[in-house]
């Protein structure tokens, strides 16, 4: 491979792993979230 389609690779390959680290956080996020909100029914219903 020519030293300009590498760059090309790595700048695809860079992108496409901020993207999924950025999908992987939200992931979490919403996953975290939703169990401070079942934690919190858990403790209103007592």
């Amino acid at each position: 491979m020519r030293q300009d389609e590498e760059d090309l690779v790595r700048r695809r390959q860079k992108s496409r792993a901020i993207v999924m680290a950025v999908l992987l956080g939200a992931f979490v996020i919403l996953v975290f979230a939703i169990s401070l909100v079942k934690i919190q029914q858990g403790i209103a219903a007592r």
